[in-house]
């Protein structure tokens, strides 16, 4: 079965070389794979052109509904893998949407391609398909708190949690937008046994002005805690945009 990418412009797959903007591997040059499909719907998402298309009443800030073939594009793993191998860096992060829903696909794109450092990002709700996890060498897992308007019950999935927490591969990182997102955040912690070291808190906001509006006081919170802090090197960069 072919994967599901996301596109820049229709009929152009979201795969493109740039440096990781969150995160452990912030600055690293990396290429990126952006899958498309959601089993979440984040409000304040800001990749919703690869779960929000036309009929999807789910919520969101923006309010939009994105046309499903100009924003969709299915490509047999060998085409995928190719365009990978011809970009020149050697870690590869995949991203969405969420990965790991075409998990079986993405086992069979990574057997295709030449040695690489794999690195998934997911919302940590989704087990790795079993002939995936072998393949990757780190997660970075976003569980979703309250604000984002996720049922717990669907992103906050204790079996998951505590596999994460337990699997030295996987980075946990929030995104926080007040006070109380670091309350629930401190909670999870606590109750998962998860690491302070692979603990990152991120401020939610799409530009750099929203980001430095929570940054100052983050940033204490994580020296406070023990946390570890992480910007969004791509919005200061490049801007919200797609391909960056």
């Amino acid at each position: 079965m072919p994967l599901t990418l996301a596109t820049t412009t229709p009929g152009e797959p979201e795969l493109f070389a740039s440096l990781q903007g969150e995160g452990p591997s912030i600055g690293r040059p990396s290429t990126f794979l952006r899958l498309s499909r959601c089993n979440l719907a984040c409000q304040w998402c800001d990749t919703a052109y690869t779960w929000r298309f036309a009929g999807d009443n789910r919520p969101h800030r923006d309010d939009l509904a994105f046309e499903r073939t100009a924003n969709q594009l299915t490509l047999p793993e060998e085409d995928v893998a190719a365009r990978i191998a011809a970009l020149s860096p050697d870690r590869l992060v995949i991203t969405g949407g969420e990965p790991l829903l075409q998990g079986a696909a993405l086992a069979r794109l990574c057997t295709l391609l030449p040695a690489m450092h794999v690195e998934i990002e997911t919302n940590g709700t989704v087990a790795p398909h079993a002939a995936l996890d072998p393949l990757v060498q780190q997660f970075n897992v976003s569980p979703k708190l309250s604000h984002s308007g996720n049922a717990a019950e669907l992103a906050l999935i204790p079996e998951r949690l505590r596999a994460w927490a337990a699997d030295e591969r996987a980075y946990f990182k929030f995104v926080v937008a007040d006070e109380d997102d670091l309350e629930e955040v401190l909670e999870l912690q606590r109750q998962y046994a998860i690491p302070g070291d692979r603990l990152f808190l991120m401020a939610e906001g799409r530009s750099t002005a929203e980001l430095r509006g929570r940054q100052g006081w983050l940033a204490d919170v994580c020296l406070r805690h023990g946390l570890r802090f992480t910007d969004r090197l791509h919005i200061h960069l490049w801007g919200d945009t797609r391909g960056t």
